[in-house]
């Protein structure tokens, strides 16, 4: 039988980084956390879902909530309401990398912690802003102090061992996806049961919990890692750039992966209804066409996670990276909403193994030291390629039309799959 242990114990480090005293770190801390991982899972795939179900419930009511707040122009309210959407995840991609960092320092769970308490008291705060400015502040002001489930990335791909990881943060994204989906869900029922500032206070009351379950019930041995003697530093700094570069490659396709997702989802209404759905079907068939890709994304990601820990990391995104694009394309060329939405449920199947597997290899790209804070930095890749794609396929949309979006990111997901040919190539020679 194949031992996991000991193929850990002579794999050769990703790159040049990974010293042996760094490799030490990180087998050190994973096997102290041995007993607690599996736990630390189910909450934080808890605390995801819950904290991504309050910041995406607002999708339906949003605009309703900024004439609320006294804006009445039908153009401002489209115009705030997408500055208060965007402006959350603009402030998580700015400050990702700080509280990875701070997470290498004090801890993984403080972060969690941290993330928690201080959206709940946001979330529960938007429900009492008075106009839209407080609105869009409050808002940033949760990307900034939030992002648990980028502290759950953290812990999670820290914790795991090495044969399992993949999985582990496929398991981790399904929350996340599932939390995405289901928002809008109760987005659509909360306003009328409870009002739409009592939807915010709801959600500040799940994350609190959330927060209770990750302050009482979540473990961690951390022990502040030893600092590299500066002869090991200047050893390694003549590699420093040939290291980095396959790191590179991975923060720009991560970057790239959300902003394909998300190039259509200004446009995609617009699309449907030249589809010939009848107007007063098009915002459900929107949404269910919008649902279709988060729900093949849940069906497949821990699958290709664990596919990951079997084949390697960057087989799976290669492989994932090629099949995205080819069922991109065809999207441009359907003429029922349905053959739409299946190839949007088809195209989050292949796009699900994409994060876990690229998350799987920043991980072990570096020393223990160093973990927090370079998949802080894929965190912020993520949030801006979220932020950009709406942009850029707006763009696209009105200057060459709806069906060049599909065509212009299906090749920009082919590139990034040469890309990570070569950053395979190139690691592969390193080692």
């Amino acid at each position: 039988m194949e031992n996991p242990a000991a193929n850990a114990a002579v794999r050769p480090p990703l790159n040049p980084l990974s010293a042996p005293s760094g490799e030490a770190d990180k087998a050190g801390y994973a096997a102290r956390n041995a007993q607690y991982w599996r736990r630390n899972l189910v909450i934080c795939v808890f605390g995801s879902f819950t904290t991504l179900v309050s910041l995406s419930m607002l999708l339906p009511f949003l605009p309703l909530y900024v004439q609320q707040l006294g804006v009445t122009s039908t153009s401002a309210v489209v115009q705030w309401s997408g500055v208060a959407f965007g402006v959350t995840f603009l402030g998580t991609a700015v400050t990702a990398p700080l509280w990875g960092q701070l997470a290498d320092r004090y801890g993984r769970k403080p972060m969690l912690i941290r993330a928690a308490v201080g959206m709940a008291v946001v979330m529960s705060t938007i429900g009492l802003a008075h106009n839209v400015y407080e609105l869009v502040a409050l808002r940033f002001a949760a990307g900034l102090i939030g992002g648990y489930a980028s502290a759950s990335i953290v812990m999670i791909g820290t914790q795991a061992p090495p044969e399992r990881s993949g999985w582990a943060l496929g398991v981790l994204s399904t929350g996340v996806l599932a939390g995405n989906l289901v928002g809008p869900l109760v987005g659509g029922l909360l306003p009328n049961l409870i009002g739409i500032r009592g939807a915010f206070f709801a959600g500040g009351g799940m994350i609190a919990l959330a927060a209770l379950l990750t302050i009482t019930l979540v473990r961690e041995d951390f022990t502040k890692p030893v600092k590299r003697a500066p002869q090991a530093v200047k050893r390694a700094e003549p590699k420093r750039m040939g290291a980095y570069l396959p790191l590179a490659a991975l923060l720009l396709t991560a970057m790239m992966v959300l902003l394909s997702n998300m190039s259509i989802e200004p446009i995609i209404t617009v699309y449907i209804a030249q589809l010939h759905v009848a107007h007063d079907r098009l915002a459900t068939i929107a949404g269910i066409v919008m649902a279709c890709s988060a729900f093949g994304s849940m069906l497949m990601a821990a699958r290709l996670g664990a596919l990951a820990d079997r084949i390697g990391g960057w087989n799976v995104i290669i492989g994932c990276l090629i099949a995205t694009a080819v069922v991109m394309i065809p999207q441009a060329f359907v003429t029922q909403w349905w053959q739409l939405a299946a190839l949007r449920g088809l195209m989050g199947m292949t796009l699900a193994g994409l994060l876990p597997s690229i998350a799987k290899l920043v991980r072990h790209a570096v020393h223990e030291g160093q973990s927090g804070k370079m998949l802080g930095y894929l965190q912020s890749a993520q949030y801006a390629g979220q932020v950009v794609g709406p942009l850029i396929g707006g763009a696209i949309g009105v200057h060459f039309g709806m069906r060049w979006v599909f065509f212009v990111t299906g090749a920009l997901l082919l590139g990034c799959a040469v890309l990570d040919r070569w950053a395979k190539a190139r690691e592969a020679h390193a080692a």
